[in-house]
């Protein structure tokens, strides 16, 4: 709410303004479709972006659309709503914001050269766009290992991709501890944003010369924490990941293109607020 307003500065949008939509965890689909059709019928919405319910409104409300790009469809997922010639679009922006974010933080070849691995703590969205991201690389994990809570989740990501699964209602320490050095660990579950928590536990041992990547940009970010204390380790915290998501779906929600010095300039101004 507070670098919005810096970003339509930025961006030479002097009407817009951010109207928030605050549904629970549990959500109703009947309260999804509302607020789809909220969107979709008021003239003054251009669109929307969401956050921890993109699973959610793409189960309850895919049909209200009367287009999905290709990665809704493979994610299960929708987080960026727009508006064309009066049709309602809905996107799944989480592998282009996956990939772009991915590029800054890990040196080319990196995988190739170290032999390490992928755990992805989480199979929703965001999850299945960065497994989708680096297996597609020149140089994919030697293993991808996705943990969920949910059966479910983890049986719509096999649909889509042949990974290692493993269902989980407790710390995943030991699968930690089983990778090899120079491995990815993800935390894509929410724990530590959303709710108060973490994937592991703070005993927890990173592999030597890794990369440890907390999606979350705000929150109690325990796993951020527990992550920052080992040595040998690269941290990454999810603050570009934030800034390429927002920025991706104002972009598409406006019409717009968005060079390298525009997000450059719409990091610099969200910083300032931070």
């Amino acid at each position: 709410m507070k670098v919005f307003p810096e970003w339509v500065r930025v961006l030479g949008l002097p009407s817009a303004v951010l109207t928030g939509f605050d549904l629970p965890l549990d959500a109703s689909r009947a309260q999804y479709r509302d607020v789809v059709g909220r969107i979709a019928g008021d003239p003054g919405m251009f669109g929307a972006l969401i956050t921890t319910h993109k699973i959610g409104v793409y189960q309850a409300a895919a049909d209200l659309f009367d287009e999905l790009d290709e990665f809704a469809a493979l994610c299960g997922e929708i987080s960026s709503v727009s508006k064309r010639e009066g049709r309602l679009i809905g996107h799944a922006k989480d592998p282009i914001t996956a990939g772009l974010s991915i590029e800054e933080f890990l040196p080319p070849r990196h995988f190739a050269e170290t032999g390490g691995e992928l755990l992805c703590l989480g199979a929703g969205g965001a999850g299945t766009a960065i497994i989708w991201y680096l297996s597609r690389r020149d140089d994919a994990p030697k293993r991808i290992v996705c943990t969920d809570t949910s059966a479910e989740r983890l049986k719509a990501l096999n649909a889509v991709m042949d990974v290692d699964t493993v269902l989980v209602d407790a710390p995943a320490d030991e699968l930690l501890a089983a990778l090899p050095p120079g491995s990815l660990v993800v935390n894509a579950t929410g724990l530590g944003k959303d709710r108060p928590g973490s994937p592991i536990s703070d005993e927890a041992r990173f592999p030597d010369g890794g990369f440890a990547w907390e999606l979350n940009y705000r929150g109690s970010l325990e796993f951020l924490a527990t992550a920052k204390r080992h040595d040998g380790l690269t941290v990454v915290d999810g603050w570009r990941y934030f800034i390429h998501g927002w920025s991706q779906v104002i972009a598409e929600v406006f019409g717009l293109s968005l060079d390298a010095d525009t997000v450059r300039r719409l990091a610099e101004a969200a910083g300032a607020v931070r």
